[in-house]
């Protein structure tokens, strides 16, 4: 049954935010934790706000453990129950819809375009705009079991059965190659006619970052591409990928070893990350036999507790170094990892490289840079006050208060003005435009020797189309 026919969508996004909320996270410690000092912990796990902010929330009292105040040098043990009141601030999503393209009642799922920009599930500072929430409150499917997954910067077609029994019987087709994936990618420069096949294996290397890269111990991975039309006035080229194997960032990291990076791809195609040939060929690693031997080897990046020498900390300076936004407190009495950027490799499966190990730093400093945590700063000891969380009320979310929000104005010495939260401090960025929010890259087509559903074309697969760069 093909459900869509072959069309452009001209629709270009605007933005869809939430009212900010306080949120309780609940958790027991995991295995990773046990010894670990809080402070260490919290910053190094979640990554989500400044070592700064993680210091100052524990001093104010709003992470428990076993029900009394977790103090920044608490030791986590076996059996600790930890919670953590924080003030959500979810990032804007695009404000596409999630569109409904087909409802199946009888075999119990329903087919849904996914736009760029959304988680598929709650994690981080997502909850209400990842897909399963919206699709439980805005479309009213009380229990969605996704099938297939998208990553949040990633558009387009996923299967979403509305029962387990069903789940199970789609996620087997998957898994058992069934079911042939279609997608749309629009990658730098002009990629080769005909077509052309990527079977390199794969392997997750930093899993804060998720960066993927092709490496001979990783899992097998194919993708066949074949180029749909070379755009030279923005010198990209418009590609049909079929993966045949579904690893994570398949795509993106096959078509960063052909040397054709997708052209917005925040991780995979930054030459300040990865230098004017864009990680082409893959990074160069030695063989287990030769690991020992070659001094291109980042010391001890497979230990449990690294013990780094100059060697190691020369690969974090190739770029900004790691962590350089953040000014040591005075009450620290150590550097943490995340500040010295040791905790890299750290849960790497192989050993890690110079060139491995610089490349995560400056996609880490990148990010911390992105937050621009060095404002909150001037905020937050401005200030003089501790947080106070506000426990949610049982049934009732503040983020759907219809009350606005209205947020604070700090004047820095030098005249600047930095929009704040009245209520945990946290800087207020300027929106960001919708088109930085997602890839080009979209699930267009899904099909078996029985069923076929597909989407229309992104308007980013248009000929002519233009982006900011």
């Amino acid at each position: 049954m093909d459900f869509a026919p072959f069309a452009l969508s001209q629709t270009r996004p605007g933005l869809k935010k939430v009212r900010p909320y306080w949120h309780p996270y609940r958790t027991n410690a995991k295995e990773r934790w046990l010894g670990r000092e809080m402070l260490e912990l919290i910053s190094s796990e979640f990554r989500d706000r400044s070592v700064e902010y993680y210091r100052y929330a524990l001093e104010a009292g709003v992470t428990t453990v076993n029900g009394k105040p977790a103090t920044p040098d608490l030791i986590v043990k076996n059996g600790d129950r930890i919670e953590n009141i924080v003030h959500r601030h979810e990032p804007p999503v695009t404000a596409t819809p999630v569109r409904i393209l087909h409802v199946d009642k009888e075999r119990e799922f329903i087919v849904v375009d996914k736009p760029g920009s959304i988680p598929v599930h709650a994690t981080g500072r997502y909850f209400k705009n990842s897909l399963v929430e919206i699709l439980r409150n805005e479309h009213g499917i009380p229990k969605p079991y996704t099938v297939n997954r998208l990553d949040r910067l990633t558009s387009g077609l996923m299967i979403i059965a509305t029962s387990a029994a069903r789940a199970r019987i789609l996620c087997d087709e998957f898994l058992n190659k069934a079911i042939k994936k279609e997608y749309i990618a629009r990658c730098i420069g002009c990629f080769p006619e005909g077509e052309v096949v990527c079977d390199q294996p794969m392997l997750t290397v930093d899993r804060q970052m998720g960066l993927n890269i092709v490496h001979s111990d990783g899992k097998p991975a194919k993708t066949i591409f074949t180029r749909l039309f070379y755009d030279p006035k923005t010198d990209s080229s418009v590609l049909h990928c079929q993966p045949v194997t579904g690893r994570s960032h398949q795509i993106r990291v096959h078509l960063q070893y052909l040397g054709y990076p997708i052209a917005n791809d925040p991780v995979y195609s930054d030459r300040k990350v990865w230098g004017q040939e864009l990680g082409r060929g893959g990074l160069s690693f030695p063989s287990a036999a030769d690991t020992t031997a070659t001094s291109d080897v980042a010391p001890d990046t497979q230990a449990a507790q690294p013990a780094r020498d100059a060697s190691f900390h020369s690969a974090l300076s190739l770029s900004a170094p790691y962590g350089s936004s953040v000014i040591p407190n005075p009450k620290a009495t150590k550097a943490l990892p995340r500040e010295t950027g040791e905790d890299i490799g750290a849960a790497s499966p192989i050993p890690l490289t110079r060139e491995a190990v610089g490349i995560i730093a400056r996609l880490r400093n990148m990010k911390d840079e992105g937050e621009d945590w060095s404002r909150w700063r001037d905020v937050i000891f401005r200030a003089k006050e501790s947080l106070k969380p506000k426990p949610p009320v049982p049934g009732l979310a503040e983020a759907d208060s219809e009350e606005p929000f209205e947020p604070a104005v700090h004047v820095g010495p030098d005249g600047r003005s930095t929009l704040y939260c009245p209520e945990c401090y946290l800087p207020l960025h300027p929106d960001p435009s919708p088109e930085k929010l997602y890839i080009f890259l979209h699930a267009k087509k899904y099909s078996t020797a029985e069923w076929s559903f597909e989407t229309e074309m992104p308007a980013w697969a248009q000929p002519g189309f233009e982006w900011e760069r």
